[in-house]
């Protein structure tokens, strides 16, 4: 249960970086409230998942997942580059996460 709260927080880290860009980009009230609401659910289900999953490999996880998923929301949103390279290096990154699941 503890690794699907950590899943949902960098899911809910994943929302909160894109409300940053469209508050950014719009500046009113309701992407202002969505940012800090997903940021405050992400910050909830991490400091829960933590309970069970050791700080370390709860952080990782939690920042490999937003990373990862601020890229990907990047590149499918709003144009950012695909070149091979990045793609690999955001490949690594998922990798490494994936990988502290399987060893904890």
């Amino acid at each position: 249960m503890a690794w699907l709260v950590l899943v949902m927080a960098g899911l809910f880290e994943m929302l909160g970086v894109l409300f940053i860009n469209i508050y950014a980009k719009r500046n009113d009230i309701s992407s202002l409230l969505g940012l800090a609401l997903f940021f405050s659910l992400s910050f909830i289900c991490l400091s829960i998942a933590m309970n069970t999953i050791p700080m370390s490999t709860s952080y990782a996880v939690w920042t490999g997942i937003g990373a990862v998923g601020g890229a990907l929301l990047g590149i499918i949103f709003y144009g950012e580059s695909k070149e091979y390279k990045r793609i690999l290096f955001i490949g690594i990154i998922l990798a490494s996460t994936i990988g502290l699941k399987l060893i904890s």
